[in-house]
């Protein structure tokens, strides 16, 4: 069965206080970089990257690894994600510490999990 991680980006990067304020793009570009890296169980990698972040990595695949930016806010870009991974048959997991956005990622088949536990799957 296919494996699909879904990162909700912007979660992940502001889950650390380390001033990714004050440029969202390098912030994004350094997410993009560790999850390009990380040896992860995941055959696909999806980084949803919304408003000022999207300036850091171009919208693609990179290997196992496809940065999609959203044409308005994340959350519907997610969601899209979930669901068509789940149609493809994948077990899919939804990075994210938005509870309304693991609400409806859960609901279209996928597993929920906290950006706190990616970011301690990548500093391994």
């Amino acid at each position: 069965m296919l494996r699909v991680l879904v990162v909700d980006g912007a979660n992940v990067v502001g889950a650390t206080p380390n001033g990714w304020w004050r440029d969202r793009a390098r912030a994004a570009s350094l997410l993009h970089q560790r999850l390009l890296l990380a040896d992860t169980p995941y055959d696909e990698i999806v980084l949803v990257l919304e408003g000022k972040a999207k300036g850091g990595i171009p919208p693609g695949r990179d290997g196992h690894l496809r940065t999609v930016h959203a044409p308005r806010d994340g959350d519907e870009a997610i969601v899209e994600a979930t669901r068509d991974a789940v149609e493809r048959a994948a077990e899919v997991l939804v990075i994210t510490a938005d509870r309304m956005l693991g609400a409806r990622a859960e609901a279209v088949g996928a597993r929920v999990m906290s950006p706190s536990w990616l970011l301690d799957q990548l500093a391994t």
